[in-house]
């Protein structure tokens, strides 16, 4: 279905948000400082050799930061971390208040409580419409325990019990 003007935009943001997504916070450390953004579009890539996918917006003002290190971790958030999402989702700030973190192996901010974590190295990046598209490869990675917190027609939910 076409809006008179072209592509309906509100329709395709409808039917792709009947697909539920895991949601991560992307963080790094940047001359000691961390950041990091929330990033719902992540996916695994390749298993030889090891890369995932991450797409950061265009407007992203941590993205600049984190791919001039390139290194970063994929932080896989819990049920229970939907106001740790939204404090990461918002732009400036230090959004480190508060949030109990140690640094991984690359010295990128590894969140507590996450349900799995994935360090990287940035291979490339790609145009991508309004995002980028970022592959990584996988240099370390971890699991912790629970469920995921999941994006879906427009909000947050879990699995349930």
């Amino acid at each position: 279905m076409l809006a008179a003007s072209g592509f309906d935009r509100a329709r395709f943001r409808e039917v792709l948000g009947h697909f539920a997504t895991g949601v991560t916070v992307v963080t790094a450390s940047i001359e000691g400082r961390p950041v990091g953004f929330t990033c719902q579009s992540f996916c695994s890539l390749s298993l030889d050799p090891p890369l995932v996918l991450v797409a950061p917006a265009k407007t992203s003002t941590s993205w600049p930061d984190i791919q001039r290190s390139e290194r970063f971790c994929v932080n896989v958030l819990a049920d229970h971390q939907e106001a740790l999402c939204r404090a990461f989702a918002v732009s400036g700030g230090d959004k480190f208040t508060g949030v109990g973190w140690h640094p991984g192996a690359t010295g990128s901010p590894v969140l507590d409580g996450v349900l799995a974590w994935v360090e990287c190295h940035l291979e490339a990046t790609y145009e991508g419409g309004d995002h980028l598209i970022a592959i990584a490869k996988v240099t370390d990675m971890s699991v912790g325990e629970g469920r995921p917190l999941l994006f879906y027609r427009g909000g947050f939910s879990g699995l349930g019990p």
